[in-house]
This record gives structure tokens, C-alpha cells and sequence, in this order.
């Protein structure tokens, strides 16, 4: 990775919201090495909601399905707040509501370094 590329990301504040562990712990680690602080991970609506209401945020990845609850409720939050965020999803889009259609999705299974570029090119720092 280039140091352009680190420094861009250096600081940024990153949510993280999937009820698998396994998957949120791999976002998290391959974001903090890229220099980003991560939020949560979350593994539930009810903490994504939390951190995504009350988190000073630049950015956030969100599981769909969340032990069975969709996650759209957070994407609203989100998008009323101004900060980015992608999916991640096993689904195809058709799981997606049309009004998050121009969202940025990554399909399960995915490799870390797509969530690197991602936040790379979708999220920047949001003055506080």
C-alpha cells in the first residue's frame, strides 16, 4: 500500500456492524492496519444503531442481516447523519432497498484488500 494511500486513511473512524465474528474481526484488523479506528465492531442492530447515532463516524460497513433483523434502520441513521457506508452481503441486490441501490456493496465472500480500497475510495474524513 502506498503512504498516500496510508496517510488517507490515518485516523479515519471507521463502524463496523456484522453479527460474524469471524468476518468483523478480519474488517477490523485489515482496517486498523491501514491506519483507520474502528468502531464496534457491532454484531447487533440494536449496538449498530447506538454507535451509529451517537459515533463521531467517517465511514461504515454494514452486515444486512443481522441475526435475522435487516440493518436498514442503521442506513437511515446514516445517511441522515452524511456518512458514507457499504454493504456487505451474501445476497444479490434484489435483497436491497431501491432507495440504497447507488450504495456500495461487497459480496460474501470477499477478499480484506477490497475493504481497504473501499474505504479508500468512498470515505473521508468528516470534520467534527
Amino acid at each position: 500500500m502506498s503512504q498516500l494511500f496510508e496517510s488517507r486513511l490515518s485516523g479515519l473512524r471507521i463502524l463496523v456492524v456484522d453479527d460474524e465474528l469471524l468476518i468483523s474481526d478480519m474488517i477490523a484488523d485489515a482496517l486498523d492496519d491501514a491506519g483507520c479506528e474502528i468502531v464496534g465492531p457491532a454484531t447487533s442492530l440494536e449496538d449498530g444503531m447506538t454507535s451509529a447515532s451517537s459515533e463521531n463516524l467517517d465511514g461504515a460497513f454494514l452486515d444486512i442481516n443481522l441475526k435475522g433483523s435487516p440493518s436498514f434502520s442503521i442506513a437511515e441513521v446514516l445517511t441522515r447523519r452524511n456518512v458514507p457506508f457499504a454493504f456487505l452481503t451474501g445476497y444479490d441486490e434484489t435483497a436491497i432497498p431501491e432507495t440504497y441501490r447507488q450504495v456500495p456493496v461487497l459480496l460474501k465472500p470477499f477478499q480484506v484488500r477490497e475493504v481497504v480500497a473501499l474505504v479508500g475510495r468512498h470515505f473521508t474524513k468528516n470534520p467534527r
